[in-house]
């Protein structure tokens, strides 16, 4: 028998408190016209996902032109076995960070998981964050006609 389950909508707060908690995610992106999706590690840093990028990818050279560029970034944690959990999606201008004090901080705190130089501090501006949790719920009723 399936469990029933419900989706509840996650506040702004709540879905940037929940991204916080888990270390990586997916940044979205347009690459030849198309949907490119990569897999990072992030910080959250008030209203803005912080990543790391190699000089030259398709995210850092988008993110390196003027006013930036429009990118989706999520991440989801969802139990296998329950099906519950959570999953939130953030879209927004991805630019390049340029203030040194800052690109200092990021690099100690976001190592990437990946081997090879990464140039590019980018931050995510999170203008629109949606957040949806899968929580247990009331089977429907069944309707008699």
């Amino acid at each position: 028998m399936i469990e029933a389950r419900q989706l509840q909508e996650l506040t702004q707060a709540e879905s940037l408190r929940l991204l916080s908690s888990v270390p990586f995610g997916r940044v979205v992106f347009t690459y030849h016209a198309l949907p490119a999706i990569r897999p990072v590690n992030h910080l959250v840093v008030d209203n803005a996902i912080i990543i790391i990028a190699s000089l030259g990818t398709a995210i850092s050279a988008h993110a390196g032109s003027e006013g930036g560029t429009v990118v989706a970034y999520e991440a989801d944690v969802i139990d296998p076995d329950t099906h519950l959990g959570w999953s939130v999606v953030v879209i927004g201008k991805a630019g390049r960070v340029v203030d040194e004090s800052q690109i200092a901080g990021y690099r100690k705190a976001l190592r990437p998981w990946v081997s090879g130089r990464m140039d590019d501090v980018i931050a995510i501006r999170a203008d629109l964050v949606t957040g949806y949790q899968l929580v247990a719920g009331e089977a429907p009723q069944a309707t008699i006609g």
